[in-house]
């Protein structure tokens, strides 16, 4: 996408939000334990959400010690938004007991790669269980890829049904999924009015790899709130290199300068909120950064782009068109 594309629709969709991205209110911003942290709506429903969340894998692998100091910090900055999945190692089970003390003040998202009815009654139960929780403010269908994940989800005695049921129980309050393909989400986005949608949204997918700013619009069209996966991450790993960071499978931005960048990038689309990479460093790096958020100028846009168009982006889209029904144009 141009630069210039790129602005004109940057700038018309932030302005579409109002003063939500950049909310100053004492109100808005106050943490449970008094600190401040920008929030923003979490679409129409009246909740707020920390413009910067607690993704699981930051737990995944640690002491339960260090997880309740991890979780602790996040509250003592402000941060209500925690998202978790079974995925993520072992991290339910640290986030549970970290977490219980301060779970009535926060939102918490869980997710399920499960595809069937049955699948999804069976793990979320267990999650419930781990989290030592009755609901989840966000349940989400996770890792939306293939056509057939769709059908499957969407169909007779599939996922949504699972999901739909547990809402009206009241172990649910909002259902959303989360997806790295553009085909995916537009598809499930169509089928059905979610709450909200959790995607990869970085500069060097946006600029390089024309992987989100058709996922930002369809989704705001039909009425769902965006929240961003990836703010943080740079590129692939080369063949066959280790990750200095266990917890991320791709390269992360480690240069402090451009970290905040990347990180206001993001934050300047029209999202609700960011979950940065699974590394505790980089994540206590996004939580110190976030407070004093401002939008990107038109200079640091274009530094970014520039640093975009010499990098692999970590997912990319080979058309530049789409159109609003899930297909190619």
């Amino acid at each position: 996408m141009k630069r210039r594309t790129f602005m004109k629709t940057t700038v018309a969709t932030v302005a579409a939000m109002g003063d939500a991205p950049v909310q100053s209110s004492v109100e808005a911003q106050k943490g449970t334990l008094g600190a401040e942290m920008p929030k923003r709506p979490y679409g129409q429903t009246g909740v707020f959400l920390s413009i910067v969340g607690l993704g699981g894998m930051v737990l995944n692998g640690t002491e339960q010690n260090q997880a309740n100091t991890i979780v602790r910090d996040a509250i003592r900055a402000g941060i209500n938004y925690f998202d978790v999945a079974p995925t993520y190692g072992d991290a339910e089970l640290k986030l549970g007991p970290a977490l219980e003390p301060y779970r009535k003040d926060v939102f918490l998202a869980c997710k399920s790669t499960e595809r069937t009815k049955s699948g999804i009654n069976e793990e979320l139960n267990r999650s419930l269980e781990r989290l030592r929780t009755d609901h989840f403010d966000l349940y989400q269908l996770h890792a939306l890829t293939t056509v057939e994940d769709i059908r499957t989800a969407f169909g007779k005695n599939g996922a949504l049904e699972a999901v739909l049921d547990a809402r009206e129980k009241g172990t649910i309050r909002y259902i959303g999924f989360s997806a790295h393909s553009i085909e995916a989400a537009m598809e499930a986005l169509e089928y059905y009015r979610f709450d909200s949608i959790l995607v990869p949204l970085n500069f060097v997918t946006w600029y390089h790899g024309n992987f989100g700013p058709q996922l930002v619009e369809y989704a705001r069209s039909r009425g769902a709130a965006v929240l961003a996966l990836k703010s943080m991450a740079l590129t692939r790993l080369p063949r066959g290199e280790k990750s200095p960071f266990p917890n991320c499978w791709y390269q992360p931005v480690t240069d402090a300068e451009t970290a905040a960048l990347a990180l206001r990038f993001t934050l300047s689309l029209p999202v609700t909120a960011a979950v940065p990479p699974g590394d505790e460093s980089l994540w206590r790096r996004a939580v110190t950064l976030a407070p004093s958020f401002l939008p990107l100028s038109e200079a640091e846009h274009n530094h970014l782009q520039s640093l975009a168009g010499a990098t692999e982006p970590i997912f990319s889209y080979p058309s530049d068109q789409f159109n609003l029904v899930g297909k190619k144009g």
